[in-house]
Protein backbone atom coordinates (compact mmCIF):
# COMPACT_ATOMS: atom_id res chain seq x y z
CA UNK A 1 0.00 0.00 0.00
CA UNK A 2 3.30 2.55 0.47
CA UNK A 3 2.29 3.94 3.40
CA UNK A 4 5.12 5.41 5.20
CA UNK A 5 5.42 2.89 7.94
CA UNK A 6 8.70 1.15 9.23
CA UNK A 7 8.71 -2.46 10.13
CA UNK A 8 9.81 -2.04 13.50
CA UNK A 9 6.19 0.24 13.61
CA UNK A 10 4.52 -2.73 12.20
CA UNK A 11 5.68 -5.08 14.57
CA UNK A 12 4.51 -3.13 17.94
CA UNK A 13 0.85 -2.15 15.88
CA UNK A 14 0.65 -5.89 15.36
CA UNK A 15 1.48 -7.05 18.48
CA UNK A 16 -0.94 -4.83 20.16
CA UNK A 17 -3.33 -6.22 18.01
CA UNK A 18 -2.74 -9.86 18.00
CA UNK A 19 -1.16 -10.49 21.67
CA UNK A 20 -3.32 -7.22 23.23
CA UNK A 21 -6.04 -7.05 26.11
CA UNK A 22 -8.63 -7.55 23.48
CA UNK A 23 -7.29 -9.85 20.41
CA UNK A 24 -9.01 -10.08 17.02
CA UNK A 25 -9.89 -13.29 16.36
CA UNK A 26 -10.22 -15.36 12.81
CA UNK A 27 -13.85 -15.37 11.40
CA UNK A 28 -15.23 -18.47 11.83
CA UNK A 29 -17.58 -19.92 9.29
CA UNK A 30 -20.24 -20.68 11.68
CA UNK A 31 -22.43 -23.02 9.15
CA UNK A 32 -20.44 -23.91 5.96
CA UNK A 33 -22.53 -26.18 4.72
CA UNK A 34 -25.94 -24.42 5.26
CA UNK A 35 -24.01 -21.81 3.66
CA UNK A 36 -22.76 -23.42 0.76
CA UNK A 37 -26.86 -24.28 0.32
CA UNK A 38 -28.25 -20.54 0.96
CA UNK A 39 -25.58 -18.68 -1.78
CA UNK A 40 -25.38 -21.61 -4.44
CA UNK A 41 -25.85 -19.64 -7.55
CA UNK A 42 -25.86 -16.59 -6.07
CA UNK A 43 -23.71 -13.44 -7.39
CA UNK A 44 -20.96 -12.46 -5.33
CA UNK A 45 -21.84 -9.68 -2.50
CA UNK A 46 -25.27 -11.18 -2.50
CA UNK A 47 -27.04 -11.46 1.30
CA UNK A 48 -29.62 -14.25 1.98
CA UNK A 49 -31.65 -14.62 5.35
CA UNK A 50 -32.24 -17.59 6.93
CA UNK A 51 -33.74 -19.70 9.52
CA UNK A 52 -30.84 -20.76 11.44
CA UNK A 53 -30.38 -19.24 15.45
CA UNK A 54 -26.97 -18.13 15.98
CA UNK A 55 -26.60 -19.41 19.65
CA UNK A 56 -28.42 -22.41 18.97
CA UNK A 57 -25.68 -23.44 15.99
CA UNK A 58 -22.70 -22.47 18.10
CA UNK A 59 -24.01 -23.96 21.55
CA UNK A 60 -24.77 -27.50 19.25
CA UNK A 61 -21.02 -27.34 17.35
CA UNK A 62 -19.68 -26.55 20.68
CA UNK A 63 -21.03 -29.36 22.16
CA UNK A 64 -20.33 -31.58 18.93
CA UNK A 65 -17.20 -30.82 19.32
CA UNK A 66 -16.02 -30.95 22.91
CA UNK A 67 -17.54 -34.50 22.49
CA UNK A 68 -15.97 -35.38 19.46
CA UNK A 69 -12.77 -35.00 21.58
CA UNK A 70 -14.29 -37.07 24.73
CA UNK A 71 -14.45 -40.17 21.89
CA UNK A 72 -11.47 -39.53 19.65
CA UNK A 73 -9.59 -42.65 22.01
CA UNK A 74 -12.75 -44.66 20.68
CA UNK A 75 -12.19 -43.87 16.88
CA UNK A 76 -15.13 -41.76 16.38
CA UNK A 77 -13.71 -38.33 14.23
CA UNK A 78 -17.37 -37.04 12.79
CA UNK A 79 -20.51 -36.43 13.79
CA UNK A 80 -24.02 -33.89 12.76
CA UNK A 81 -26.79 -32.34 14.50
CA UNK A 82 -30.06 -31.03 13.30
CA UNK A 83 -32.54 -28.77 15.38
CA UNK A 84 -35.72 -27.74 14.21
CA UNK A 85 -38.59 -25.96 15.26
CA UNK A 86 -41.73 -28.13 14.97
CA UNK A 87 -44.50 -25.52 14.49
CA UNK A 88 -42.72 -24.15 11.70
CA UNK A 89 -40.31 -26.19 10.09
CA UNK A 90 -37.47 -23.60 10.58
CA UNK A 91 -34.10 -25.41 10.83
CA UNK A 92 -32.51 -23.38 13.96
CA UNK A 93 -29.10 -25.43 14.03
CA UNK A 94 -27.46 -27.11 10.99
CA UNK A 95 -23.83 -28.82 12.00
CA UNK A 96 -21.42 -31.22 10.39
CA UNK A 97 -18.50 -31.17 11.61
CA UNK A 98 -15.08 -33.64 10.49
CA UNK A 99 -11.49 -32.19 11.02
CA UNK A 100 -10.45 -34.89 8.55
CA UNK A 101 -13.12 -34.32 5.64
CA UNK A 102 -14.70 -30.61 6.49
CA UNK A 103 -16.35 -30.81 3.16
CA UNK A 104 -18.49 -33.84 3.52
CA UNK A 105 -22.21 -32.56 4.76
CA UNK A 106 -23.05 -35.26 7.18
CA UNK A 107 -26.26 -33.81 7.61
CA UNK A 108 -27.34 -35.00 4.34
CA UNK A 109 -24.95 -37.87 4.19
CA UNK A 110 -26.76 -41.61 4.04
CA UNK A 111 -25.86 -43.86 6.59
CA UNK A 112 -27.73 -47.20 8.22
CA UNK A 113 -30.46 -46.00 10.74
CA UNK A 114 -30.48 -48.62 13.28
CA UNK A 115 -33.14 -48.68 15.98
CA UNK A 116 -34.14 -45.21 15.15
CA UNK A 117 -36.71 -46.32 12.13
CA UNK A 118 -38.87 -48.24 15.15
CA UNK A 119 -40.83 -45.27 16.12
CA UNK A 120 -42.66 -45.41 12.89
CA UNK A 121 -42.95 -49.05 12.63
CA UNK A 122 -44.97 -49.00 15.92
CA UNK A 123 -46.82 -46.09 14.51
CA UNK A 124 -47.85 -47.92 11.80
CA UNK A 125 -49.13 -51.25 13.59
CA UNK A 126 -51.05 -48.95 16.23
CA UNK A 127 -52.52 -47.27 13.01
CA UNK A 128 -53.35 -50.13 11.21
CA UNK A 129 -54.92 -51.52 14.75
CA UNK A 130 -52.95 -54.41 14.58
CA UNK A 131 -50.92 -54.05 17.99
CA UNK A 132 -51.83 -51.71 20.97
CA UNK A 133 -48.81 -50.33 23.66
CA UNK A 134 -50.39 -53.13 25.59
CA UNK A 135 -49.87 -55.75 23.16
CA UNK A 136 -47.92 -58.69 23.84
CA UNK A 137 -44.85 -59.82 21.70
CA UNK A 138 -42.04 -62.84 22.14
CA UNK A 139 -38.54 -61.42 22.46
CA UNK A 140 -37.58 -64.80 22.20
CA UNK A 141 -35.37 -66.24 19.17
CA UNK A 142 -36.78 -66.61 16.13
CA UNK A 143 -35.22 -67.76 12.33
CA UNK A 144 -36.70 -66.38 9.00
CA UNK A 145 -35.65 -68.17 5.73
CA UNK A 146 -34.59 -65.20 3.55
CA UNK A 147 -32.98 -64.97 0.01
CA UNK A 148 -29.22 -65.40 0.79
CA UNK A 149 -29.90 -68.01 4.25
CA UNK A 150 -31.81 -67.78 7.54
CA UNK A 151 -32.11 -64.89 9.29
CA UNK A 152 -31.93 -64.94 13.40
CA UNK A 153 -31.93 -61.22 14.83
CA UNK A 154 -30.88 -60.96 18.43
CA UNK A 155 -30.78 -57.82 20.99
CA UNK A 156 -28.04 -55.25 21.75
CA UNK A 157 -27.84 -57.15 24.49
CA UNK A 158 -27.53 -60.83 23.13
CA UNK A 159 -30.47 -61.54 25.79
CA UNK A 160 -34.12 -62.49 26.06
CA UNK A 161 -36.85 -61.06 28.06
CA UNK A 162 -39.63 -63.44 26.97
CA UNK A 163 -43.63 -61.69 26.64
CA UNK A 164 -42.95 -58.19 26.64
CA UNK A 165 -45.69 -55.66 26.24
CA UNK A 166 -45.30 -53.49 22.46
CA UNK A 167 -44.43 -50.36 25.06
CA UNK A 168 -41.72 -52.24 26.51
CA UNK A 169 -40.19 -53.40 23.66
CA UNK A 170 -40.01 -50.02 21.79
CA UNK A 171 -39.20 -47.95 24.16
CA UNK A 172 -36.44 -50.23 25.19
CA UNK A 173 -35.74 -50.60 21.68
CA UNK A 174 -35.63 -54.34 21.94
CA UNK A 175 -34.80 -55.93 18.49
CA UNK A 176 -36.70 -59.43 18.07
CA UNK A 177 -40.03 -57.87 19.11
CA UNK A 178 -39.72 -54.79 15.95
CA UNK A 179 -38.95 -57.95 13.66
CA UNK A 180 -42.20 -59.72 14.67
CA UNK A 181 -44.04 -56.42 14.52
CA UNK A 182 -43.09 -56.46 10.68
CA UNK A 183 -43.83 -59.39 10.03
CA UNK A 184 -47.74 -58.75 10.87
CA UNK A 185 -47.04 -54.61 9.05
CA UNK A 186 -45.41 -56.38 6.19
CA UNK A 187 -41.89 -54.93 4.69
CA UNK A 188 -43.95 -53.85 1.91
CA UNK A 189 -46.32 -51.34 4.06
CA UNK A 190 -43.49 -50.04 6.04
CA UNK A 191 -41.43 -49.23 3.22
CA UNK A 192 -44.59 -47.07 1.52
CA UNK A 193 -44.79 -45.65 4.93
CA UNK A 194 -41.23 -44.64 4.97
CA UNK A 195 -41.56 -42.92 1.27
CA UNK A 196 -44.40 -40.91 3.01
CA UNK A 197 -42.25 -39.57 5.84
CA UNK A 198 -40.08 -38.13 3.22
CA UNK A 199 -36.63 -40.86 3.54
CA UNK A 200 -35.13 -40.91 -0.05
CA UNK A 201 -32.81 -43.24 -1.32
CA UNK A 202 -35.38 -46.00 -0.60
CA UNK A 203 -35.69 -47.29 -4.14
CA UNK A 204 -35.68 -51.10 -3.76
CA UNK A 205 -38.33 -53.41 -3.17
CA UNK A 206 -39.47 -55.17 0.07
CA UNK A 207 -37.85 -58.37 -0.68
CA UNK A 208 -34.42 -56.14 -1.41
CA UNK A 209 -34.69 -54.49 2.69
CA UNK A 210 -36.32 -57.98 4.10
CA UNK A 211 -37.41 -58.49 7.79
CA UNK A 212 -34.27 -56.32 8.89
CA UNK A 213 -35.67 -53.30 7.93
CA UNK A 214 -37.55 -52.93 11.28
CA UNK A 215 -34.15 -53.06 13.07
CA UNK A 216 -32.84 -49.67 10.14
CA UNK A 217 -30.84 -51.51 7.77
CA UNK A 218 -31.78 -49.11 5.12
CA UNK A 219 -29.33 -45.53 4.62
CA UNK A 220 -31.14 -42.66 5.41
CA UNK A 221 -29.79 -39.01 6.28
CA UNK A 222 -30.18 -37.14 9.16
CA UNK A 223 -32.21 -34.57 7.99
CA UNK A 224 -34.71 -36.89 6.82
CA UNK A 225 -34.81 -38.64 10.28
CA UNK A 226 -35.39 -35.83 11.77
CA UNK A 227 -37.97 -34.44 9.82
CA UNK A 228 -39.75 -38.00 9.93
CA UNK A 229 -39.46 -37.54 13.83
CA UNK A 230 -41.06 -33.87 13.37
CA UNK A 231 -44.03 -35.75 11.89
CA UNK A 232 -44.71 -37.63 15.31
CA UNK A 233 -44.26 -34.39 17.63
CA UNK A 234 -46.87 -32.41 15.28
CA UNK A 235 -49.47 -35.54 15.55
CA UNK A 236 -48.80 -37.04 12.54
CA UNK A 237 -48.91 -34.36 10.12
CA UNK A 238 -45.44 -34.12 8.07
CA UNK A 239 -44.51 -30.36 6.76
CA UNK A 240 -40.74 -30.04 5.21
CA UNK A 241 -37.77 -28.65 6.78
CA UNK A 242 -36.45 -25.05 5.87
CA UNK A 243 -33.33 -23.23 5.88
CA UNK A 244 -34.97 -19.73 4.62
CA UNK A 245 -37.86 -18.66 5.83
CA UNK A 246 -40.28 -17.95 3.03
CA UNK A 247 -43.57 -15.49 3.46
CA UNK A 248 -45.89 -16.43 2.51
CA UNK A 249 -45.54 -20.11 3.21
CA UNK A 250 -46.66 -22.80 0.53
CA UNK A 251 -45.37 -25.99 1.70
CA UNK A 252 -47.73 -28.22 1.94
CA UNK A 253 -48.76 -30.32 5.12
CA UNK A 254 -48.97 -34.19 4.65
CA UNK A 255 -51.18 -36.41 7.48
CA UNK A 256 -48.83 -39.49 7.69
CA UNK A 257 -50.03 -41.26 10.86
CA UNK A 258 -53.18 -40.46 12.75
CA UNK A 259 -53.42 -37.98 15.92
CA UNK A 260 -54.00 -41.13 18.21
CA UNK A 261 -50.85 -43.41 16.94
CA UNK A 262 -48.91 -40.55 16.97
CA UNK A 263 -49.69 -39.82 20.75
CA UNK A 264 -49.29 -43.37 21.45
CA UNK A 265 -45.62 -43.72 20.39
CA UNK A 266 -44.79 -40.07 22.26
CA UNK A 267 -46.07 -41.13 24.92
CA UNK A 268 -43.81 -44.49 24.98
CA UNK A 269 -40.91 -42.77 23.78
CA UNK A 270 -41.16 -40.77 26.84
CA UNK A 271 -42.07 -43.03 29.55
CA UNK A 272 -38.82 -43.59 31.73
CA UNK A 273 -39.94 -47.15 33.30
CA UNK A 274 -40.76 -48.45 29.99
CA UNK A 275 -37.09 -47.73 29.15
CA UNK A 276 -35.48 -48.47 32.21
CA UNK A 277 -35.30 -52.88 30.46
CA UNK A 278 -32.28 -51.56 28.46
CA UNK A 279 -31.17 -48.13 29.62
CA UNK A 280 -31.88 -48.11 33.53
CA UNK A 281 -33.84 -45.52 35.15
CA UNK A 282 -31.21 -42.70 34.85
CA UNK A 283 -29.76 -42.13 31.64
CA UNK A 284 -29.26 -39.11 28.86
CA UNK A 285 -32.60 -39.85 27.79
CA UNK A 286 -33.77 -38.49 30.93
CA UNK A 287 -34.13 -34.84 29.99
CA UNK A 288 -35.33 -31.87 32.68
CA UNK A 289 -38.57 -30.94 30.94
CA UNK A 290 -40.60 -33.38 29.10
CA UNK A 291 -39.72 -35.06 25.75
CA UNK A 292 -40.00 -38.41 23.51
CA UNK A 293 -36.53 -39.65 22.16
CA UNK A 294 -35.68 -42.87 20.49
CA UNK A 295 -31.83 -43.94 20.27
CA UNK A 296 -30.16 -46.35 17.10
CA UNK A 297 -26.58 -47.75 16.65
CA UNK A 298 -26.16 -49.31 13.36
CA UNK A 299 -24.42 -52.96 12.68
CA UNK A 300 -20.73 -53.13 14.11
CA UNK A 301 -21.08 -49.76 15.73
CA UNK A 302 -20.75 -47.80 12.07
CA UNK A 303 -23.22 -45.09 13.75
CA UNK A 304 -24.75 -44.31 16.23
CA UNK A 305 -27.66 -41.85 16.11
CA UNK A 306 -30.33 -39.89 19.25
CA UNK A 307 -33.25 -38.13 17.83
CA UNK A 308 -35.93 -36.79 20.03
CA UNK A 309 -38.58 -34.29 20.40
CA UNK A 310 -40.25 -32.22 23.21
CA UNK A 311 -43.51 -29.68 22.62
CA UNK A 312 -41.64 -26.96 20.56
CA UNK A 313 -38.41 -28.43 19.07
CA UNK A 314 -37.10 -32.07 17.24
CA UNK A 315 -33.07 -32.47 17.87
CA UNK A 316 -31.32 -35.27 15.97
CA UNK A 317 -27.53 -36.11 16.38
CA UNK A 318 -25.50 -38.45 14.63
CA UNK A 319 -22.06 -39.91 15.52
CA UNK A 320 -19.85 -41.86 13.26
CA UNK A 321 -17.00 -42.04 10.88
CA UNK A 322 -17.56 -40.54 6.85
CA UNK A 323 -15.16 -43.29 5.96
CA UNK A 324 -17.81 -45.90 7.44
CA UNK A 325 -14.99 -47.55 10.16
CA UNK A 326 -16.59 -48.71 13.29
CA UNK A 327 -16.59 -46.55 16.46
CA UNK A 328 -15.31 -48.75 19.35
CA UNK A 329 -17.78 -49.61 22.01
CA UNK A 330 -20.16 -46.39 21.47
CA UNK A 331 -23.82 -46.74 21.36
CA UNK A 332 -26.16 -44.19 20.93
CA UNK A 333 -26.35 -44.15 25.16
CA UNK A 334 -22.79 -43.50 25.34
CA UNK A 335 -22.10 -41.29 22.20
CA UNK A 336 -25.17 -39.10 19.91
CA UNK A 337 -27.48 -39.08 23.65
CA UNK A 338 -24.78 -37.41 25.45
CA UNK A 339 -25.34 -34.30 23.10
CA UNK A 340 -29.04 -34.71 22.19
CA UNK A 341 -30.17 -33.99 26.23
CA UNK A 342 -27.70 -30.90 26.25
CA UNK A 343 -29.11 -29.56 23.88
CA UNK A 344 -32.49 -30.37 24.66
CA UNK A 345 -31.66 -28.90 28.13
CA UNK A 346 -30.50 -25.51 26.89
CA UNK A 347 -33.39 -25.09 24.50
CA UNK A 348 -35.85 -25.16 27.59
CA UNK A 349 -33.89 -23.64 30.12
CA UNK A 350 -36.74 -20.91 30.30
CA UNK A 351 -39.10 -22.61 28.74
CA UNK A 352 -40.98 -25.56 29.73
CA UNK A 353 -42.07 -28.66 27.64
CA UNK A 354 -45.69 -29.94 28.09
CA UNK A 355 -46.75 -33.36 27.31
CA UNK A 356 -48.98 -33.66 24.15
CA UNK A 357 -52.98 -33.47 25.18
CA UNK A 358 -54.63 -37.19 24.24
CA UNK A 359 -56.91 -36.93 21.34
CA UNK A 360 -60.20 -37.73 21.05
CA UNK A 361 -60.00 -40.85 19.80
CA UNK A 362 -58.26 -41.83 22.52
CA UNK A 363 -59.17 -44.05 25.81
CA UNK A 364 -57.55 -44.93 29.07
CA UNK A 365 -58.24 -48.55 30.53
CA UNK A 366 -56.61 -50.49 32.85
CA UNK A 367 -54.65 -53.67 31.27
CA UNK A 368 -52.58 -56.57 32.17
CA UNK A 369 -49.79 -57.22 29.99
CA UNK A 370 -46.91 -58.78 31.66
CA UNK A 371 -46.69 -57.27 34.87
CA UNK A 372 -49.20 -55.64 37.23
CA UNK A 373 -52.21 -54.31 36.25
CA UNK A 374 -51.79 -50.76 35.16
CA UNK A 375 -53.48 -48.14 33.08
CA UNK A 376 -52.88 -47.94 29.48
CA UNK A 377 -53.85 -45.99 26.66
CA UNK A 378 -55.69 -47.36 23.29
CA UNK A 379 -57.09 -45.89 20.18
CA UNK A 380 -60.76 -46.32 20.63
CA UNK A 381 -62.51 -50.31 19.62
CA UNK A 382 -58.80 -51.73 20.17
CA UNK A 383 -59.11 -51.77 24.13
CA UNK A 384 -59.17 -55.31 25.23
CA UNK A 385 -62.22 -56.90 26.61
CA UNK A 386 -60.21 -59.99 28.28
CA UNK A 387 -56.85 -61.91 28.97
CA UNK A 388 -54.09 -60.40 26.17
CA UNK A 389 -52.95 -62.85 23.45
CA UNK A 390 -49.94 -63.20 22.42
CA UNK A 391 -49.68 -60.78 19.18
CA UNK A 392 -48.11 -62.60 16.08
CA UNK A 393 -48.66 -66.08 17.62
CA UNK A 394 -48.62 -67.63 14.02
CA UNK A 395 -45.35 -66.12 13.53
CA UNK A 396 -43.91 -67.58 16.46
CA UNK A 397 -44.74 -71.03 17.16
CA UNK A 398 -43.03 -72.82 14.29
CA UNK A 399 -39.27 -72.70 15.16
CA UNK A 400 -38.38 -75.01 11.91
CA UNK A 401 -38.54 -75.03 9.57
CA UNK A 402 -38.69 -71.30 8.92
CA UNK A 403 -41.11 -69.75 6.25
CA UNK A 404 -39.83 -71.01 2.48
CA UNK A 405 -36.61 -72.62 3.90
CA UNK A 406 -35.42 -74.48 0.94
CA UNK A 407 -34.32 -77.90 1.67
CA UNK A 408 -32.16 -79.87 -0.53
CA UNK A 409 -30.77 -83.46 -0.14
CA UNK A 410 -27.44 -84.89 -0.87
CA UNK A 411 -27.02 -87.96 -2.29
CA UNK A 412 -23.29 -88.48 -0.89
CA UNK A 413 -24.90 -89.00 2.67
CA UNK A 414 -26.58 -91.65 3.86
CA UNK A 415 -30.14 -92.16 3.40
CA UNK A 416 -30.67 -93.21 6.85
CA UNK A 417 -28.85 -89.85 7.70
CA UNK A 418 -31.11 -87.48 6.46
CA UNK A 419 -33.90 -86.37 8.42
CA UNK A 420 -35.48 -82.98 9.46
CA UNK A 421 -36.23 -81.36 12.61
CA UNK A 422 -39.75 -79.83 13.33
CA UNK A 423 -39.67 -78.27 16.87
CA UNK A 424 -41.91 -75.96 17.82
CA UNK A 425 -41.14 -73.22 20.03
CA UNK A 426 -43.81 -73.78 22.82
CA UNK A 427 -43.99 -77.86 23.16
CA UNK A 428 -47.40 -79.07 24.26
CA UNK A 429 -48.68 -82.80 24.44
CA UNK A 430 -51.91 -81.22 23.14
CA UNK A 431 -50.08 -80.12 19.94
CA UNK A 432 -49.60 -82.15 16.58
CA UNK A 433 -48.09 -81.95 13.39
CA UNK A 434 -49.83 -81.98 10.02
CA UNK A 435 -47.63 -82.26 7.23
CA UNK A 436 -49.66 -81.88 3.90
CA UNK A 437 -52.56 -83.34 6.03
CA UNK A 438 -51.50 -86.01 7.26
CA UNK A 439 -51.04 -86.64 10.86
CA UNK A 440 -47.39 -86.61 11.91
CA UNK A 441 -47.61 -86.92 15.78
CA UNK A 442 -47.62 -84.96 18.89
CA UNK A 443 -45.54 -82.07 18.82
CA UNK A 444 -44.32 -82.43 22.41
CA UNK A 445 -41.48 -83.63 21.35
CA UNK A 446 -39.45 -82.90 18.04
CA UNK A 447 -40.16 -84.86 14.89
CA UNK A 448 -37.24 -86.51 12.93
CA UNK A 449 -38.76 -86.21 9.27
CA UNK A 450 -37.75 -88.01 6.34
CA UNK A 451 -37.60 -85.14 3.47
CA UNK A 452 -39.42 -86.25 0.16
CA UNK A 453 -38.63 -84.21 -3.02
CA UNK A 454 -41.52 -81.40 -3.40
CA UNK A 455 -42.82 -78.49 -1.58
CA UNK A 456 -45.20 -78.86 1.25
CA UNK A 457 -46.99 -77.58 4.30
CA UNK A 458 -46.24 -77.90 7.47
CA UNK A 459 -49.21 -76.78 10.31
CA UNK A 460 -49.58 -76.77 14.39
CA UNK A 461 -52.67 -77.63 15.62
CA UNK A 462 -54.24 -77.60 18.81
CA UNK A 463 -56.23 -80.41 20.67
CA UNK A 464 -60.06 -79.02 18.24
CA UNK A 465 -57.72 -79.01 15.40
CA UNK A 466 -57.63 -75.20 14.82
CA UNK A 467 -54.30 -74.18 13.40
CA UNK A 468 -51.67 -72.20 15.33
CA UNK A 469 -49.17 -71.63 12.88
CA UNK A 470 -48.51 -73.22 9.50
CA UNK A 471 -45.56 -72.28 7.20
CA UNK A 472 -44.32 -73.98 3.92
CA UNK A 473 -40.99 -74.75 2.85
CA UNK A 474 -39.95 -76.99 -0.42
CA UNK A 475 -36.89 -80.14 -0.50
CA UNK A 476 -35.18 -80.30 -3.55
CA UNK A 477 -32.53 -82.60 -4.72
CA UNK A 478 -32.79 -85.71 -5.68
CA UNK A 479 -36.11 -88.04 -4.65
CA UNK A 480 -33.91 -91.44 -4.46
CA UNK A 481 -30.38 -92.78 -2.91
CA UNK A 482 -27.62 -94.43 -5.22
CA UNK A 483 -27.19 -97.86 -4.88
CA UNK A 484 -23.98 -97.41 -4.15
CA UNK A 485 -24.82 -95.03 -0.85
CA UNK A 486 -27.21 -98.11 0.26
CA UNK A 487 -24.85 -100.83 -0.03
Amino acid sequence: LRWPAGVGELDVVLRKIYLGPNPMKPRAALAPHAARQLLAGKLDGSTVSCALDAQTQRFALERLKHTLTVLETQNVHEGAVVVGENRTGDILAYVSYSEQAPYVDGVKAGRQAGSALKPFLYALAFDERLLTPASILADSPVDIAVSNGIYSPGNYDNQFRGPVSARVALASSLNVPAVRALSLVGVESFLAKLRALGFGGLEESGDFYGPSLALGTADVSLLDLVSATMTLANGGVRRELRLVRSVPDRRKTTRVFSPEAAFLVSDILSDREARSFTFGLENPLATRTWSAVKTGTSKDMRDNWCVGYSSRYTVGVWFGNFSGQPMWDVSGITGAAQVWAEIMNRLHLVEKSLMPEPPPGITRQAAEATGPLRNEWFIRGTEPSGTFELAGRAFQRIRYPAPGTIITLDPDIPETLQRVLLSAHERSKDHRWILNGKNLGSALAGVAWKPKRGRHLLALVDREGRVLDSVSFEVRGPDYIPDRIKR
